[in-house]
């Protein structure tokens, strides 16, 4: 118990040091919500793939994933690394640097207002972000109430309420420069973690090869009859698989807090080095998390999943580890949990504060006032989070953990096309937008209440998500291309910034020197 709170306490003690240091970067609403745009490849990198994987990844999904598919769900990780970190820096990153610098735009929602002139596109992103944010912030702590109850006799409450004070102190002392400093110390808390707790847990069964030969032997006849199947290349159920895949992969290039990473790189060689970190970042960690979880049958003599749900598997299989790598996993949660959280209501602050607030409900907002408004709305999203995790636990409503499950499919599934077509394609419509917004909104929220209406295979949140996020891709040109075109001059002006001359076209590199350029 004395090392478990011992580190604990380091823990907490750098997170509140480093946000306290880091005040001197949140002076003004550029440094506060993008680190002025100044923030390396390392730091960009661990911040995109903490804030990427989180507590519902360790702890519900790799469990729940694990133990429906066995090994199989370690094709979720290698997505999320390939799909969901490679390709999105490749495809996104420069882009979204250069346009959304152009155009001025610290958040989603203003980057839609200057890209579309569209001044209530602008109002509608923030809604749906409000609005699907909070459940999903509010289910972070949920992974962390059957840890804490394995590794200490701490009531629930206390624990979440205490990890909440404490990421907003960091947060509103030094904003996303803070975040990204504990974003980089928590990521490679994260990585030893993993690898710490999978090489325990194999060593538990006898090593890999014996694991392997364990999982061969487990049948579940009302999953399978096939022999071995939780050891097989691609699983029992291959189509719910590939589902999985899609929703946590490609739902990252739509997500704002994630996007929004891609804002505050400083150079070419940043984005450049931070892709390749943060993919391998994401093998580790992503492919790490699914990895371990696929042996959670093996563990099925010690798991009631009728009476406690997947969340028990991942727990169930770390209760026997010595005390010190409990308290590594305990710490790693902590880390994933934290990060992710940090990152959710700094979003969320700031796009209530800028896009709706500034100019509607305070008129004259000047600097200092919206720095301390986006301040209070942290504290305000915080303890809403805190009140709904507490009540889902207490009372067993599961209302918002189903919304949470919705959240990523509404969000992604929003804004991924009409974000992605509107870097690259000069034609996207706001007609296009708004189909797109109300189309993954009205789905994903119709598979909350009506969900045994659906297709069978789209009543499941998760496949419902990564088919709004599809349709999107389908639905963004098509409407582009039956609405009016755009006007040529707005379109001109917003693209022009990849055409402007460094020593080839910025399309193709964002240098260091023209960055002066636009501080000057």
């Amino acid at each position: 118990m004395i090392i478990k709170a011992g580190l604990l306490i380091v823990f907490f003690a750098i997170m509140i040091g480093i946000g306290l240091y880091c005040r001197r970067n949140a002076t003004d609403v550029n440094g506060f919500v993008l680190g002025g745009r100044s923030v390396g490849p390392w730091l960009t990198a661990f911040a995109y793939g903490t804030s990427y994987f989180s507590a519902v990844i360790f702890v519900g999904y790799a469990g729940q994933f694990g133990w429906k598919y066995g090994i199989a769900s370690t094709w979720v990780g290698i997505g999320n690394a390939l799909i969901g970190s490679l390709m999105a820096w490749a495809i996104l990153g420069r882009r979204t640097r250069i346009m959304t610098q152009h155009l001025e735009s610290a958040t989603m929602p203003q980057f839609f207002a200057a890209r579309f002139a569209s001044p209530a596109l602008k109002t509608a992103a923030s809604v749906i972000i409000f609005i699907f944010l909070i459940p999903y912030t509010a289910s972070l702590y949920n992974g962390l109430s059957r840890l804490f109850g394995m590794a200490f006799n701490i009531d629930y409450a206390v624990c979440v309420v205490v990890m909440a004070i404490l990421t907003g102190i960091y947060v509103i002392a030094g904003g996303y420069m803070a975040t990204a400093v504990n974003d980089f110390i928590q990521g490679i808390i994260m990585i030893f973690g993993i690898c710490a707790v999978i090489a325990a847990v194999l060593k538990s069964q006898g090593g890999f090869l014996a694991a392997l030969e364990g999982l061969s032997q487990i049948s579940d006849a009302s999953v399978s009859g096939a022999p071995g199947i939780f050891n097989s290349f691609f699983g029992p159920d291959p189509l719910n698989l590939l589902g999985v895949v899609i929703l946590t992969s490609l739902g990252t290039w739509g997500l704002p807090q994630m996007v929004q990473k891609f804002y505050a790189i400083k150079s070419e060689g940043a984005i450049n080095k931070g892709m390749i970190i943060s993919t391998i970042f994401a093998f580790i960690v992503a492919g790490g998390c699914y990895f371990l979880g696929g042996f959670g049958r093996l563990f099925s003599d010690k798991i009631d999943i009728a009476a406690n749900g997947y969340d028990s598997v991942v727990p169930t299989m770390l209760s026997g580890l010595p005390d010190i790598l409990i308290a590594v996993v305990v710490i790693l949660v902590l880390s994933a949990s934290m990060s992710t959280l940090s990152s959710l209501v700094l979003t969320s602050s700031s796009t209530l504060t800028l896009d709706l607030l500034k100019g509607r409900v305070v008129k004259d907002m000047d600097e200092k006032k919206q720095l301390v408004i986006m301040r209070a709305l942290i504290v305000v999203f915080i303890a809403i989070s805190v009140v709904l995790a507490i009540i889902q636990y207490k009372s067993s409503v599961t209302f918002i953990a189903q919304l949470m499950g919705v959240s990523w499919g509404a969000l992604a599934g929003a804004f991924l096309a009409p974000f992605l077509y509107g870097l690259y394609w000069k034609r996207t419509t706001k007609a296009a937008c708004w189909v797109s917004f109300a189309f993954s909104s009205v789905v994903m929220i119709a598979n909350i209440f009506v969900r045994a209406s659906f297709p069978r295979l789209l009543q499941s949140p998760i496949n419902a998500g990564a088919f709004c996020m599809l349709a999107g891709l389908l639905i963004v040109p098509l409407v582009s291309l039956a609405t009016k075109a755009p006007d040529a001059k707005l379109v001109e002006d917003a693209f022009s910034c990849y055409d402007k001359k460094v020593l080839v076209p910025q399309s193709e590199a964002l240098g260091e020197a023209e960055e002066a350029t636009y501080r000057g």
